[in-house]
Formats: structure tokens, C-alpha cells, sequence
């Protein structure tokens, strides 16, 4: 059975908009120097949402190996009480693969291609595949929520693809790539 395929488009935040934030520096963001001047402080990028149920803040360290080319998507995760954040400390690209929150949509499934310097911050309940790395083993520092023992994985729903699809990466980008 051949797959259908989707090509990945630029991550903008405009257009990640209904799935979250995009973590970068950029001119429109609220920014001033500290510091003495030594530093820019690009400020409040990301809309962290992890207090539900008695959750805390936690920042892990994320390795992620890359997957074998053509990648295939077959599932997508969702974390119903709490935002996560990722963000890439290497300098790789890697993928980003989203639906909005509700019951999943595939045919709402978007596929973008992040640069390094860009993060990800997934509102709760975003549907998502786990961190896609593209050449290399990339570290990403991820902030989401922890809370009693074991609650990582209870904040974790999984769903298979009734249609799974592979990533193109040698399409050229359209602006919402489709099966």
C-alpha cells in the first residue's frame, strides 16, 4: 500500500497560530535590552499552561534520534492538561507535526518545517507527533507539567491514524500540504 504523501511548510506563527506558540526571537516581540545592554530579552513568547490539577512547571532534557527517511506518521499524542514546550538547543532543523485539540481530525493535520532557533509550544490538548528529528540526534529542552509520581503519562493520550502518511521532504512547501 502506497502512502500518500505531504510536504512540510515554513513554521510561521501565523499559521501555528490554532496549535500553539512559536518560540523565537522576532522584531514584533515585546524585547528590550538588560543586563547593561550586554543582552536583548525577547520576553513572554509562550503561553506555559501546566497548572491544572495541582501541576507544577518541570524542564527536561529531550535526545531525540532521527526517524528513517521517507518518515511515516502513525500516530499523534496529545496532552489534555497542560501546554509543552520544545525547544531545539542544536542547530538542525526538525519536523512538526499538529492537529488541533478535540477528537483528531486528519484531514486538519499539518506538517512544518522548523528552523533551529524556532520552538514549539503546543496549547493543551494539541495533537502532535513526538519530536522529529531530521539529520542528527537533536537535544531539545522541553517545559511541561509535572505533578504526583507517575502523572506524566496519565497527561499523554496516543491515537493511531486511520490514514498513516509519509513526509515528502524533498516536495517543495505549499502552504497546507494535504494527502
Amino acid at each position: 500500500m502506497t502512502l500518500p504523501l505531504r510536504a512540510p511548510q515554513p513554521l510561521r506563527r501565523q499559521d501555528f497560530m490554532a496549535f500553539g506558540d512559536v518560540i523565537e526571537a522576532h522584531d514584533e516581540a515585546r524585547h528590550f535590552a538588560i543586563n547593561y545592554g550586554q543582552t536583548e530579552r525577547y520576553h513572554d513568547l509562550a503561553q506555559i499552561d501546566v497548572s491544572a490539577q495541582g501541576g507544577r512547571p518541570i524542564v527536561s532534557l529531550f535526545r531525540s534520534r532521527p526517524l528513517p527517511t521517507p518518515i511515516t506518521i502513525e500516530i499523534l499524542e496529545r496532552h489534555p492538561h497542560s501546554s509543552q514546550a520544545f525547544m531545539p538547543l542544536g542547530n538542525q532543523p526538525y519536523l512538526v507535526v499538529v492537529a488541533p485539540p478535540g477528537p483528531l481530525d486528519e484531514a486538519a493535520i499539518q506538517v512544518f518545517l522548523a528552523q533551529p532557533g524556532q520552538g514549539v509550544n503546543y496549547h493543551a490538548g494539541t495533537w502532535h507527533h513526538f519530536s522529529l528529528a531530521l539529520h542528527a540526534d537533536s537535544d531539545f529542552l522541553v517545559i511541561d507539567r509535572g505533578g504526583l509520581e507517575g502523572e506524566v503519562l496519565s497527561n499523554c493520550d496516543e491515537q493511531r491514524l486511520q490514514q498513516p502518511f509519509r513526509i515528502d521532504l524533498n516536495e517543495p512547501a505549499s502552504p497546507r500540504s494535504k494527502p
